[in-house]
């Protein structure tokens, strides 16, 4: 017999196995020896009173033995005929990649960046010498955006697809149980290189192939169908499919399908800024005390209102984390953020981002569907001038903001290049001051405390997603003009985060599939 109960525990108590079993037996009214097992099915932090606790819900397994758990997905080798090209290996293309071998196709992946370990380098250039790499940075290489800046894995809605079964996968290759039952699972930028090493060998393994340092730079089509790709100017790559998982920045793929007569459109996305607040006052906000129990993790926070009919809200939020520069040209600044797993960085910090549309970029209109992606980059543009050189951020103070003066003295920061002080009340487009102005007089009135001098604000936060999707149809997830050409994962504006992008991975992937067997 199984029996689901909810807990609500104390911090003191909450990884005592014990303690927590004999909260069962006393809620059960059952004998311990009538108890196998005790599985956590959900845990999550409930802040709202002086005293913070956690809540469980669990599973007791009652003279009867639990299932497997988590069941593990098994990988065989590929051994059909078809074969699918893979534009991208970010969490998108490589979800697809493993689903794909499940359906017995191979695919082949085509990644412009460096394997995770090479990668590592070319992030170090970033951060201290200011110098970009265009295929190999924060945004660009294996496992895509998110093996550097983060991990976190917050998608829970069930309408996307089945997000435990992506979360199951993770854990196969190497992350810890725990984000399964997490209410905010987070891995950690410093865990998921190695997680990501492992899906590689496991596609490796399977038959798939892998090329790095190959940056696509031309489509193979013919009669409105695609063929294949060509790789840095020279080599072919001819398959049954292709699937483009490239990420939000890849711009050049987005300027080629452009020249290639291949349907695009704009969308909206969000602009900003990077709030950084010292981690203690944001945990004595969330926690209502000084010192933060020793159980508990660094306090997040989710905020969000409307302003001029304009969405404000917190993005990415990094816990314990730092400020990275994840810009992938090197006239151009682009913030981002990252925690390594034990977050325990003295600093908090989130995108502030103002949803922002055609109504925002009239004076683009010229550039037609790249109208918002111009208006992206020409903020990324100032910024980067305004820091003056070297990937430095220009900053402020958050009351030097809301007062509209340039601040005398910063705070320190986690943002390695460094930071400048700057108007951003000025550089920033006018639309986008007014929502983060409005948004921090509403936002401290849910969090007493969140204006403070002791907090400044860094720019740009612009990649919050694509400014551009690339269509497809609904049913077949196919391009709504080119067969064989499946747009898939966050840069084809379908996806935000890495369990979206996996999701849709997966889904794109079983759609080629269908589309093969009725080529047959």
């Amino acid at each position: 017999m199984k029996k689901e109960i909810e807990l609500t525990i104390h911090p003191d108590n909450i990884f005592d196995y014990e303690f927590i079993k004999s909260q069962v037996i006393s809620r059960l009214k059952v004998n311990a020896e009538e108890i196998n097992s005790i599985r956590i099915l959900k845990r999550s932090i409930d802040a709202r009173k002086i005293n913070p606790v956690y809540k469980l819900k669990v599973i007791a397994y009652i003279k009867e033995q639990p299932d497997e758990y988590p069941k593990r997905i098994e990988f065989k080798s590929v051994n059909s005929d078809k074969k699918v090209i893979i534009v991208g290996f970010g969490p998108a293309g490589m979800f697809a990649a493993m689903k794909l071998i499940e359906l017995g196709i191979k695919p082949v992946i085509l990644e412009r960046g460096k394997d995770v370990r090479s990668r590592r380098r070319d992030l170090k250039a970033i951060q201290r010498d200011g110098i970009v790499n265009p295929d190999s940075n924060y945004c660009f290489g294996e496992g895509g955006a998110g093996t550097y800046s983060d991990g976190k894995l917050y998608t829970r809605s069930t309408k996307r697809g089945d997000f435990k079964r992506i979360l199951t996968l993770l854990v196969q290759h190497g992350a810890k149980e725990e984000i399964l039952i997490d209410s905010h699972p987070h891995i950690g930028s410093n865990k998921l290189p190695g997680i990501i090493t492992n899906i590689r060998q496991t596609i490796l393994n399977c038959g798939g192939e892998i090329y790095f340092n190959s940056r696509v730079t031309d489509f193979i089509i013919k009669d409105r169908k695609i063929l294949g790709v060509i790789v840095n100017n020279e080599k072919e790559f001819i398959a049954d499919a292709v699937i483009l998982a490239v990420g939000h920045s890849a711009r050049d793929i987005y300027y080629l399908l452009n020249q290639k007569g291949i349907k695009l459109e704009s969308k909206p996305f969000a602009v900003g800024v990077r709030i950084e607040h010292p981690q203690n006052l944001i945990d004595e906000i969330q926690y209502h005390s000084k010192i933060r129990h020793p159980n508990l993790p660094a306090a997040s926070y989710n905020l969000a209102c409307q302003v001029d009919k304009h969405g404000v809200y917190s993005f990415c939020m990094c816990p314990g984390g730092i400020i990275i520069p994840a810009s992938t040209s090197n006239e151009e600044l682009v913030l981002n953020g990252m925690s390594v797993s034990r977050r325990n960085s003295p600093f908090a910090n989130s995108g502030l981002v103002v949803s922002v549309d055609e109504r925002d970029w009239k004076q683009f209109d010229k550039a037609g569907v790249f109208a918002g992606l111009e208006f992206q980059k020409a903020i990324e543009r100032s910024a980067f001038i305004a820091g003056g050189s070297n990937q430095k951020a220009p900053a402020q103070r958050v009351t030097d903001f809301l007062n509209r003066t340039i601040s005398s003295s910063l705070p320190k920061t986690s943002y390695i290049p460094g930071v400048v002080s700057a108007p951003l009340h000025e550089i920033l487009p006018q639309n986008i001051v007014k929502g983060i102005t409005n948004a921090l007089y509403f936002f401290n009135n849910k969090m007493k405390g969140y204006i403070t001098e002791e907090a400044q604000l860094l720019a740009p936060e612009t990649r919050t997603s694509s400014p551009v999707r690339i269509p497809r149809d609904n049913s077949s997830f196919m391009h709504i003009e080119i067969e064989g050409l499946f747009p898939c994962g966050e840069g084809a504006g379908y996806a935000g985060g890495i369990v979206s992008s996996a999701i849709d991975g997966e889904k794109v992937a079983e759609a080629v599939a269908i589309y093969l067997i009725k080529k047959i």
